[in-house]
């Protein structure tokens, strides 16, 4: 299905990625070593070369299951050979009650990052990360579901007032890049003041370029139109969006059936993002509009993250292989035509970004 033409450039970086990028938070929890190992077998013999992990995986995050994700895909790639494959993980920052990691991440200071890169290479059994996130913001930011930034949050924790600089932070990194335990590094789950500050500083201090960001994005959730793409194109930032099925709400299965089988029911009270009244009306909208085109609606979600462009690459998950080979099929349909998004923007600007 891919083929290295079809590949695309991270950022500035040599690196160069499938369109879409296997996402693994389920591996460990909802999947066993077995099941994950069938669904990477598939995903590279679809062409698909990015696989995307995380020391906090799989997700939810628990004591007993933390970092089996990354164990898993260590034992996988012991078969590979390393050089065909983009493995990016990502270094859990401080403010999210996870203590069993690191004795709980106090910051994203020079000890707390240089031990997660080493406990990574560890489990993932690889010498170099090829891309090398950190998760979230240290700083006080709005995440996961929040929308509005509040100064007053930079005073409730003594935390927040003391985090640890961005100068900081790429220092740590540049001495892991020098040392030949990453390659390149990109950001997760942030915002235009940071990317810019990232970029800024490293820029007059000699220090690595941010290649890369990482943020949800699909039909309920399209903050990053909000500032962030002028910047992937002055910039020459890639983009990875996550969740494009928006935790399977737009598969619509819980509009058939609110109690079906699934992450939301399974792991209740998690990404609390879509439990806000506009996700129900938005999938109704989108739903309709499928159906009067004769589409599916996860086919119509996912095709109209898959061919914005300034989306380098898709993380898409699965929980079985037949969601995976859908959700890899659906690439090749040709549905998203001038008049679809315009319809699409339609019932956006009607329900505009319900879980944020």
């Amino acid at each position: 299905m891919f083929t290295k033409n079809s590949y695309r450039n991270v950022g500035q970086t040599d690196l160069k990625v499938s369109p879409i990028t296997l996402g693994t938070m389920t591996f460990g929890d909802q999947n066993t070593q077995n099941d994950a190992f069938k669904q990477l077998d598939y995903a590279v013999s679809k062409g698909i070369n990015s696989i995307d992990v995380a020391e906090m995986y799989p997700v939810p995050p628990k004591a007993e299951t933390c970092n089996l994700t990354e164990k898993i895909i260590g034992n996988w790639l012991k078969g590979q050979k390393r050089e065909d494959f983009v493995i990016s993980t990502k270094i859990a920052g401080p403010r999210r009650s996870i203590d069993w990691i690191r004795g709980g991440p106090k910051s994203m200071d020079q000890k707390n990052i240089n031990e997660a890169v080493n406990c990574s290479l560890k489990r993932l059994k690889t010498d170099y990360i090829d891309l090398l996130y950190l998760h979230w913001p240290e700083r006080n930011v709005p995440m996961f579901g929040q929308y509005k930034f509040n100064p007053k949050d930079d005073y409730a924790d003594e935390k927040l007032i003391n985090w640890v600089s961005i100068e900081e932070q790429l220092m740590s990194i540049d001495n892991l890049i020098k040392t030949g335990k990453v390659r390149y590094f990109a950001l997760s789950n942030e915002w235009p003041w940071g990317v810019m500050e990232f970029i800024r500083i490293a820029k007059i201090k000699d220090l690595p370029l941010v290649c890369n960001l990482q943020n949800s994005y699909s039909l309920l959730n399209r903050m990053v139109e909000l500032g962030m793409t002028e910047i992937f194109f002055r910039e020459n930032l890639s983009f990875f969006s996550y969740s494009p099925l928006a935790f399977g709400h737009l598969s619509g299965k819980y509009l058939k059936d609110p109690k079906a089988n699934g992450r939301v029911n399974l792991f209740p009270g998690y990404a609390r993002r879509y439990n806000r009244t506009g996700v129900n009306k938005a999938i109704e909208k989108y739903a309709s509009l499928a159906k009067k085109r004769n589409l599916n609606l996860t086919d119509l979600a996912l095709n109209f993250v898959y061919s914005q462009w300034f989306v380098t690459s898709t993380v898409i998950g699965a929980t079985n292989i037949n969601q995976l080979k859908q959700n890899i099929s659906a690439y090749e349909l040709d549905i998203i035509d001038d008049e679809l998004i315009q319809e699409i923007d339609s019932i956006h600007l009607e329900v505009m970004n319900p879980a944020p």
